[in-house]
C-alpha cells in the first residue's frame, strides 16, 4: 500500500483545527450562555455580603455559619465585597475603607487566611450556590505593593508621586495607558477563577476605567470559566465592552423621587423607555434598594423607602424586566440605620422580620422563568397610573402578574385585560384565586403578585 505524506504545513493545520474544535467544545459544554450571559443568572438572584459588620467575628468562617439561613432564604450568589488586605498608609478610621486595596492577590487576615476562603467557595458550590468578588481595578491603597515595585503603573500629580483618586485620600489612581500594569491586573484577576474557583466579579469604579481594558481582560477571563461580570456603573460603553450587568442609576433615583412622592408611579416608564434606546439588546441590570454604598452614605433602605414603603419597591426589583436583583446584608432583618464603613460595627440576626418576604420573592423568580431576566415585559392599566404600577412579565407558558401600589392612598384596581382573568395562585397568600373585573381597594404601599 501506497504511504500518503501530507505536507507539514497540512499536518498542522489539521492538528490546530482538532485542537480548536475540541475546545470550542469543551467551551459550549462549560460554558452554557443564554443572550451571551451564563445561564445560572438569568433566573437568579445576588446577596451582598459585608463580612467585616456581618458578625461580631468579622471574619469568613463566622459568616459561613450562616450559609444555610442563606440558602434556605433562597439565595443563589454571594458576592463578598473585598476580601483583599487593605493600606495602613492615609488609613480612614481604625480599619480602612475596603476599597484600598494593598494586595491584590491575598486575603485581608482581618477576614482570615487564604485557605478559608477557598474552603468557603467550596462550601458555598456543594450548596449549590455561586460566589463573585468585589474587584478594585481603577485604583489601589496608598501602600500597594506596586507603588513601590513600579512606580509607572500610576498616574502622577504635580509633584511627580502617584496622584490620589479623586477625592479619595487614601487611594491612588492607576495609569491604564500602561499595558504591563494592565496584563499584571488582568493576572491578579485570574489567579482568583483558578486558584479559588470564583464565578465572577463586581467591578468598583467600572465606569472610570477604559474600555480598552474590559475589552481585553473580559474575553480572557470568560474563557476560563462561564463567569458573572457586573459593573459598578451605568457608562453605556460597558455592556458594550463585555460586562454582563451595570448598575440601574438613572431607575434607582427615580424609585426614590416615586418613595418621596416627587414622582408619580409611571415615571417608572420614562426609565424603561430610556433604557431601551440606552443599552444594547439583553443588557441586564442589578436591581436594589440598598447595597453597601446605598446604606453607609444615604441611609438606604431605612431612610429611603422607610417602614412599608421599602415592600412595593423591593418587589419591583425583583420581578423587574432585563435585572437581576440584590439584597445587600441586614436587610432581611432588617437593619434600620447606616452601617459604619471605617470601623468595626456588626449587625445582628434576631428578628428577620423580611425574611419570609424575601424567601417568597427570591424562590419565586427561581422556579418561575416568567422573571427571567430575558422574559418579556408588558405594562398592565389597572387604575390611577399616578399610584399603580402593573405589568406582566412572561416566559412560554409561564405569566406573571404583578400590582403595585407606589403611593400612600388606598388604591381601587380593576383588571379589564381578559387575558389575566380567571384562575390564579396569588403568591403571598399562597392560595389559589379566581381574578375578576371586579374592582377591589389595595391598601397603600401595597403588593400584590399571581402566577398563572
Amino acid at each position: 500500500m501506497k504511504k500518503i505524506i501530507l505536507p507539514t504545513v497540512l499536518v498542522l493545520t489539521l492538528l490546530f483545527s482538532l485542537i480548536c474544535c475540541q475546545k470550542d467544545k469543551s467551551l459550549s459544554i462549560d460554558n452554557n450562555l443564554i443572550n451571551g450571559h451564563p445561564a445560572w443568572i438569568m433566573q437568579g438572584n445576588i446577596y451582598e455580603v459585608n463580612v467585616r459588620q456581618y458578625t461580631p467575628e468579622g471574619t469568613l468562617n463566622a459568616f459561613a455559619k450562616h450559609l444555610d439561613r442563606l440558602k434556605a432564604m433562597g439565595v443563589e450568589t454571594i458576592w463578598f465585597m473585598p476580601i483583599n488586605p487593605i493600606s495602613k498608609v492615609d488609613r480612614k478610621g481604625s480599619l480602612g475603607s475596603y476599597y484600598a486595596v494593598s494586595d491584590y492577590t491575598a486575603i485581608n487576615p482581618e477576614f482570615g487566611t487564604m485557605a478559608d476562603f477557598k474552603n468557603i467557595v467550596k462550601t458555598i458550590h456543594e450548596k449549590g450556590m455561586k460566589v463573585i468578588i468585589d474587584w478594585v481595578p481603577n485604583h489601589t491603597g496608598a501602600d500597594h505593593r506596586w507603588l513601590k515595585q513600579h512606580p509607572d503603573f500610576f498616574v502622577k500629580d504635580s509633584t511627580g508621586k502617584a496622584a490620589v483618586a479623586f477625592d479619595w485620600a487614601d487611594v491612588r489612581q492607576l495609569d491604564f495607558k500602561n499595558p504591563v500594569m494592565q496584563d499584571s491586573m488582568i493576572a491578579a484577576m485570574k489567579f482568583w477563577v483558578k486558584d479559588t474557583d470564583i464565578d465572577g466579579f463586581r467591578c468598583d469604579v467600572a465606569w472610570n476605567v477604559p474600555a480598552s481594558f474590559w475589552q481585553k481582560s473580559i474575553p480572557q477571563l470568560k474563557k476560563m470559566k462561564s463567569i458573572f461580570m457586573l459593573a459598578e456603573g451605568d457608562s453605556t460603553y460597558l455592556p458594550k465592552s463585555g460586562f454582563d450587568a451595570v448598575y440601574p442609576w438613572h431607575m434607582f433615583k427615580m424609585m426614590e423621587k416615586i418613595a418621596k412622592g416627587e414622582r408619580p408611579a409611571f415615571g417608572l416608564d420614562s426609565i424603561n423607555k430610556e433604557n431601551e434606546t440606552r443599552y444594547i439588546k439583553n443588557t441586564i441590570q442589578l436591581y436594589f434598594t440598598s447595597n453597601h454604598d446605598e446604606n453607609s452614605w444615604n441611609h438606604a433602605d431605612f431612610g429611603t423607602f422607610p417602614n412599608e414603603v421599602h415592600a412595593p419597591f423591593a418587589v419591583f426589583t425583583q420581578t423587574m424586566k432585563n435585572s437581576v436583583p440584590l439584597i445587600y446584608s441586614g436587610q432581611e432583618e432588617p437593619t434600620l440605620r447606616a452601617l459604619k464603613f471605617f470601623d468595626k460595627d456588626p449587625m445582628t440576626f434576631k428578628k428577620l422580620q423580611r425574611e419570609k418576604f424575601y424567601t417568597t420573592l427570591l424562590n419565586l423568580r427561581k422556579r418561575n422563568s416568567a422573571l427571567s431576566a430575558n422574559s418579556s415585559f408588558k405594562k398592565v392599566a389597572v387604575g390611577d397610573p399616578k399610584a399603580l404600577y402593573a405589568y406582566v412579565r412572561e416566559n412560554g407558558n409561564k405569566k406573571i402578574l404583578v400590582i403595585l401600589n407606589l403611593s400612600n392612598k388606598v388604591q381601587s384596581v380593576a383588571i379589564k385585560d381578559e387575558s389575566l382573568l380567571g384562575k390564579t395562585h396569588n403568591v403571598f397568600n399562597d392560595k389559589e384565586e379566581i381574578l375578576s373585573s371586579k374592582t377591589w381597594k389595595i391598601k397603600p404601599w401595597g403588593y400584590e403578585i399571581y402566577e398563572y
